[in-house]
């Protein structure tokens, strides 16, 4: 299966349910322009992917699986991608071990060893995208565990520009600027306080 990897710049903001409304009007996004996606994550019992500020996460998007490892990277964050089948995934989600031979790599590089991956759950979105200005924008209606919560990003290929369009698309409908953390951190977070 294919592999790539290439270097995620995006700008996130939390919204309120209002604002997302305001946000779908705005951007005339109707009802068929959503879409549904499930991201699982995965990370180790101490959570070292956590503490490298990287993430392993399967998405699942129509019948489609991708296997994502994020990490830090100066202009944003590297992603390495590897498509799956459904039986790849399926695997992974049971047993936790990633049998991919670059990214067992890179985990290894980071003093993880790939045999100590877990299984942690998963996260539904619904999800509409739009192209606008020099990125790509995303709107997001996200629910996990027992929580549901609303999410702008916006993924560009140039940071300066991208955030000149971000703040000023926030400042222009009266959003105010959230610091937002990202879906794995949420996850996790509301996972931990449930117990």
């Amino acid at each position: 299966m294919s592999q790539t990897q290439n270097i995620e710049i995006e700008f996130k903001n939390m919204l309120t349910k209002k604002e997302y409304e305001l946000l779908l009007t705005h951007f005339h996004i109707q009802e068929g322009d959503l879409f549904e996606q499930e991201n699982h994550y995965f990370d180790t019992s101490d959570f070292a992917l956590k503490a490298n500020h990287s993430a392993l996460r399967i998405r699942k998007k129509n019948d489609g699986y991708e296997l994502t490892l994020k990490q830090p990277h100066p202009d944003g964050l590297l992603e390495t991608n590897k498509v799956l089948s459904k039986e790849e995934s399926e695997a992974i989600f049971a047993t936790g071990k990633i049998n991919d031979e670059k990214i067992s790599r890179l985990l290894v590089e980071m003093n993880i060893e790939p045999a100590s991956i877990l299984y942690f759950g998963s996260l539904r979105t619904i999800r509409a995208e739009k192209t606008i200005g020099n990125g790509l924008l995303v709107l997001d209606h996200s629910f996990y565990l027992k929580k549901e919560d609303y999410e702008l990003e916006y993924e560009v290929s140039n940071r300066e520009e991208g955030e000149i369009y971000f703040t000023e698309l926030l400042s222009s409908l009266n959003i105010p600027v959230r610091k937002t953390k990202n879906k794995v951190r949420r996850f996790y977070e509301e996972k931990y306080k449930q117990k």
